[in-house]
């Protein structure tokens, strides 16, 4: 495809590998944070080709998967009640809660819409007066500014009958929480172009100084990953810690500043918990004061409850990127697409589902050519 097959071009790919192959002088391990980035690379067998010095991790680049159960269970709480058409994507509805997912209470009569858009949920407001509207709101940064848009539309609108159920994070946080956790082995991070398109990389800035770690933004093609790793790993031998910037075309320092500030008039800053990583300070956006009253937790008087994980699934291992997907016993077997015993298999972007989709064959997965 035209402006697309530019970025997938195996003789630069080839250029590639054999430049990094030829400055990597020892071990470094890479975190890309973004489902999109583990996909590509999955797909394209990146982490296969490269230098056997080079390891890539998967972290918690998926905002289905790093919804907590809390969240789930709410939903599923509010979804279950009469009178309440309950709004969502797609990859929400099979995400495991404690006891059942929205799948199945879809199928006991719950009224569950699959939308493309949180815009959506306002349309099926406006067309049904009489119910409660509830729509699902997750994700990282570069859903955020549709979600408050649609919030303030909403108020601009007068649709008393119209909340939303919020368990957005952001990013930053998240990467610092890591750096900061006992036996952290990641050198480097390749960020994800899509939330520094709305948000910018001045965020990263202090913390790749307080680390002294090498974090460049990137893209999602085969040659924006590519040429990330290869940024990430000169800093790394240089002996460098900065922020580089490898998906300028679409990227600024500043980020998008109408969509920032959209998102901080909507939104609050709070605490959240993410699935695999607890309680991660201030990673969290929730309605601020001026529009609480779209807030579907305190419109439905949920309580907040700790849940448990599962045990058997090792989903949160891989999304601290200490385990790969095939390093868990039920991958593949007891845990796919279909039966999934955690969010990383059910999601679009989890690295479980990436590896089921296009390794679930493959019996050297996890070993690179020459191994």
């Amino acid at each position: 495809m035209k402006f697309v097959d530019e970025f997938r071009d195996m003789d630069v790919a080839r250029q590639y590998f054999d430049q990094i192959a030829r400055i990597t002088t020892r071990p470094w391990t890479i975190m890309e944070i973004c489902g999109g980035q583990t996909h590509a690379i999955v797909k394209n067998g990146i982490d296969q080709l490269l230098s056997n010095n080079i390891t890539l991790l998967h972290g918690p680049g998926c905002p289905v998967c790093v919804t907590p159960v809390e969240s789930i269970d709410k939903a599923i709480e509010i979804a279950s009640r009469e009178n309440v058409i309950f709004c969502s994507f797609g990859d929400m509805l099979r995400i495991p809660g404690t006891s059942k997912n929205l799948m199945i209470v879809k199928a006991e009569g719950g009224d569950i819409r699959v939308v493309y858009s949180p815009l959506d949920s306002l349309k099926i407001a406006k067309q049904n007066p009489d119910k409660e509207i509830v729509f699902f709101a997750i994700g990282f940064e570069t859903t955020a500014p549709a979600n408050a848009l649609t919030v303030q539309r909403a108020k601009l609108q007068g649709l008393a009958n119209f909340s939303m159920l919020t368990s957005m994070v952001l990013v930053p946080p998240a990467i610092e929480t890591i750096l900061a956790s006992p036996g952290c082995t990641v050198d480097g991070f390749l960020a994800a172009g899509h939330v520094c398109t709305i948000m910018g990389y001045k965020e990263y800035e202090n913390i790749s100084k307080t680390y002294n770690v090498p974090i460049v933004v990137t893209g999602f093609e085969p040659l924006d990953i590519l040429q990330g790793i290869h940024m990430t790993i000169t800093q790394l031998e240089a002996g460098k810690g900065e922020v580089s910037n490898q998906y300028s075309r679409a990227v600024k320092r500043e980020g998008n500043q109408t969509a920032r500030n959209l998102m901080n008039e909507v939104f609050s800053i709070i605490n959240r918990k993410w699935r695999g990583l607890g309680e991660i300070p201030e990673s969290g956006l929730v309605l601020s004061d001026s529009f609480a009253e779209f807030d579907a937790e305190k419109r439905f008087d949920l309580k907040d409850v700790e849940v448990e994980e599962s045990i058997e699934c090792i989903g949160a291992l891989i999304l601290r990127g200490e385990k790969k997907p095939p390093d868990c016993p039920a991958f593949g077997t007891r845990c796919n697409p279909e039966q999934p015993l955690g969010a990383t298999m059910v999601s679009t972007e989890g690295a479980c589902a990436a590896y089921y989709q296009y390794r679930k064959h493959d019996s050297n997965v996890l070993k690179k050519p020459g191994e």
